[in-house]
């Protein structure tokens, strides 16, 4: 396995090149970038050495910094808590475009809280409430939700929540697990070994947490309030059914630069 601090002393700044050819010798495609965002992050020679060794050794580049970029904010992220992903931004994309005066936020399946965050960003002034079920995910999203104002809650969906938003949600982002069960073997190294299965696993079709958001949505929305989830291509027909079921109108938005689909359901 490469490493760049074997032969440099630690007081000596790596330089770009080194790291570039260790993490490209380690696979990674966009070494350079990499690179660059290691330099820039690492406040010693000794911790930008110390962070390409982990990288190398395969962890994911915004665990090795300890951030990632989502719409323009810098949302912290720690071992153990699901990595929010750029596809995601469509979903906040969607969700601005459906609900632009939204004044009560939730964002369910919180994870770093990334999604509640950036659209607490972009509304301004909102009351926003994020939930995960996971201790972990809870303790790293009270960082990133408390600096736009919001609230985190831990707890089985819905469970989580004040029972005071019932009736009052203009955005509902549920941004669930969707892989199926036994496609979990098929994600990249990088999820499978350094993501939490809960927060990927969505049972034998992927869809079984949908369907419990689908089912419950209903009740917290305010009239006119949407309920917005991430699924793949080939989901879309059942969980446009599963918001369809309960009394939602149901609509998908794509985005093929992305690779993204996101269901919207809203309250009538």
């Amino acid at each position: 396995m490469p490493s760049v601090s074997s032969s440099v002393p630690p007081s000596v700044p790596p330089s770009r090149d080194a790291l570039v050819t260790a993490l490209r010798t380690a696979g990674c495609v966009f070494a350079e970038d990499e690179a660059g965002l290691i330099l820039a992050t690492a406040r010693t020679p000794a911790e930008a050495a110390a962070m390409v060794e982990r990288r190398v050794a395969g962890l994911p580049l915004e665990l090795v910094v300890g951030w990632a970029e989502f719409r323009g904010l810098r949302i912290a992220v720690a071992p153990g808590v699901f990595v929010p992903r750029r596809r995601t931004e469509f979903l906040v994309e969607q969700a601005l475009e459906r609900a632009p005066r939204a004044a009560v936020v939730v964002d369910l399946c919180c994870g770093s809280g990334a999604v509640g965050a950036a659209l607490a960003h972009a509304l301004g002034d909102v009351e926003l409430h994020a939930s995960d079920i996971d201790p972990a995910a809870v303790r790293c999203a009270r960082g990133n939700v408390a600096a736009v104002g919001g609230q985190v809650h831990q707890g089985d969906l819905f469970e989580a929540l004040p029972v005071a938003l019932r009736g009052r949600v203009g955005i509902l982002a549920a941004n669930v697990p969707y892989v199926p069960s036994d496609e979990i073997g098929l994600l990249p190294q990088e999820a499978r070994d350094h993501e939490p299965l809960v927060a990927l696993d969505g049972g034998t079709d992927g869809l079984d947490v949908l369907r419990r958001v689908a089912a419950e949505a209903p009740r917290w929305l305010a009239p006119g309030g949407c309920v917005l989830v991430e699924t793949s291509r080939h989901q879309v027909p059942a969980a446009v059914e599963a918001f369809a079921r309960t009394g939602l109108a149901a609509r998908l938005a794509v985005s093929e630069e992305r690779y993204a689909h996101v269901v919207t359901g809203v309250r009538q």
